[in-house]
């Protein structure tokens, strides 16, 4: 099911009934871009701290913005044994424009090119976006409102309110008291702004909102009086409505927050970062209190990358590259439990994706989070009671089993794995840190030292000193391989990093030390031979 602005607003009671009677949330968000083409000490890399990572891609999230978010929202089948509904909605967005509010952000051509490979339909994105802000942007709006100054600016085109107001006033000139026209195309928070402006322009006139757009009827003075002075639909009471509809998607993000069901992605982390930054506050510096922030808005997060991760390992199943490939697998044969796992059916108006594959459209991704949740979910059941019968599963048993899981987040190319967000990070388990000392190689750059190993793994390289890097990938393999393969090289020198032997400040400190040392002793027995 696909949501615009048009839709938006109608579908809102829907949408909170849903959450509330859920038993999780699948998500899924796609983006205008995903990182910037930073160089140098930039770019994220496997040497990086948790802390470090954040705050490098903490620039790329303000930099780009959300064109869609799908959620699944599953929820079990009451008198049917593990049985899930999903109903499954697109969303799609653009910033709200109006009054200060006027956000900037970038387009990523390689993200451009990916999502229209896939049939993302922009038009829906930039005509017909759910507006949306965060609590910072909220303020300001609000505070313009109550104060009366809401109309900073025009948020339609000035060129377009003309045309407008041209229109209608043609058609006063032959209208009756009485008669009535309609401004088709125009909704949400915009319509409230050209009744204004029309009511202003025109005394004669009253507008109201419908369906199908602005009503203008042409009413007499004394009508016009009464009715500002008597209607719920004067100024004084459009200010909620107004705030309410330039929330847009924010008030449907309030209702998910409330309702603290278990959110369910796959890769999650940039979806939370966007998550904070547009619909929460803007990303904080401190990488603590962003994921202090996360972990109050959403409880219980599940990442199925960092599940499937452990769980591919230990049963031997085939290598996958994407959460496509991770469902089918997980519905095909191979998987031990797949006719006794739960059965999953969409929801009569999100049936699109009974036959057909959308993927990388953002609900239908969504979907595939919730069900390889469930399925995975079913596995580790299986594992647990392999000597006895497997009780009869339900989603509080299934959450038990993924304990281990819960709100670990996959981190993809830093120091460590994963993020926990309901406490410290835990330590690293990549493979040893490698030193590469180069000899008759003047002025070489880290850029050569990658191509020159590339062929073989792929190393993130990092300058020591002048003739030393160090060598850092996630793949214990690649480091037995690089070890091996260079052990009598005559010019490259590998060997394992040893802080205390290998850091330029540690060698520093002991060469001061030692220079400290032997002027002490060179004192000493210039004294002792003076006595």
């Amino acid at each position: 099911m696909d949501i615009g602005a048009d839709e938006f607003e109608q579908s809102l009671p829907l949408l909170q009934e849903l959450v509330l009677g859920a038993d999780f949330v699948g998500l899924d968000i796609e983006f205008t871009g995903l990182r910037s083409n930073l160089s140098g000490p930039q770019q994220i890399s496997l040497f990086d701290l948790p802390s470090e990572w954040y705050l490098k891609t903490r620039q790329s999230v303000q930099q780009f913005t959300i064109c869609q978010i799908g959620l699944s929202v599953f929820s079990s089948i009451e008198g049917e044994s593990n049985k899930y509904v999903a109903h499954s909605c697109n969303f799609f967005l653009f910033p709200t424009t109006f009054g200060v509010l006027d956000s900037e952000f970038s387009f990523q051509a390689s993200s451009v090119q990916f999502l229209n490979q896939y049939g993302f339909d922009y038009n829906k994105f930039l005509k017909n976006g759910i507006p949306y802000m965060n609590e910072e942007q909220e303020k300001k709006i609000k505070h313009n409102i109550l104060t009366g100054n809401w109309k900073v600016r025009s948020s339609l085109d000035k060129d377009q309110i003309k045309v407008v107001i041209d229109e209608v006033t043609r058609w006063l000139d032959l209208a009756e008291e009485g008669d009535w026209m309609t401004l088709p195309g125009i909704a949400g928070f915009q319509a409230f702004e050209v009744q204004l402006v029309l009511r202003k322009a025109l005394p004669d006139i009253w507008t109201v909102l419908r369906d199908q757009g602005v009503i203008v009827k042409k009413v007499s003075t004394q009508h016009r009086w009464y009715l500002e002075t008597t209607s719920c639909d004067r100024e004084s009471c459009w200010k909620e409505k107004i705030l309410l509809s330039a929330r847009g998607f924010s008030v449907f993000f309030q209702m998910l927050v409330k309702a603290r069901k278990p959110l369910v992605g796959h890769n999650m982390m940039m979806d939370l970062l966007h998550l904070h930054e547009k619909f929460f506050r803007p990303l904080p510096e401190s990488y603590d209190e962003f994921k202090l922030n996360i972990h109050n808005l959403f409880p219980v997060l599940i990442d199925t990358k960092n599940v499937t991760k452990d769980i591919w390992k230990e049963l031997n199943f085939p290598r996958v590259s994407n959460l496509s490939e991770v469902y089918e697998v997980l519905n095909s044969d191979l998987n031990p439990t797949k006719n006794s796992g739960p059965v999953i059916i969409h929801a009569s108006r999100c049936e699109k994706y009974v036959e057909t594959k959308y993927p990388h459209e953002a609900a239908y991704d969504a979907f595939l989070c919730g069900s390889v949740l469930l399925k995975v979910a079913h596995l580790l059941l299986w594992k647990v009671h392999s000597a006895v019968p497997i009780p009869e599963p339900s989603f509080p048993l299934y959450l038990d089993v993924l304990a281990p899981y819960v709100n670990q987040v996959n981190l993809i190319r830093a120091g460590v794995p994963k993020i926990n967000f309901a406490g410290p990070d835990s330590p690293s388990i990549r493979p040893p840190i490698l030193i590469l000392t180069v000899r008759k190689w003047p002025g070489v750059s880290e850029q050569q030292v990658y191509r020159e190993f590339q062929n073989l793994c792929k190393f993130d390289v990092r300058r020591l000193t002048r003739s030393q890097f160090l060598l850092m990938t996630n793949k214990f393999k690649d480091t037995r391989s690089i070890l091996k393969e260079y052990r009598c090289h005559p010019t490259l020198r590998i060997s394992l990093y040893r802080y205390w032997r290998h850091s330029p400040d540690i060698n520093c400190l002991l060469q001061v030390c030692s220079i400290i040392t032997t002027w002490a002793f060179i004192a000493f027995l210039l004294g002792g031979a003076g006595l």
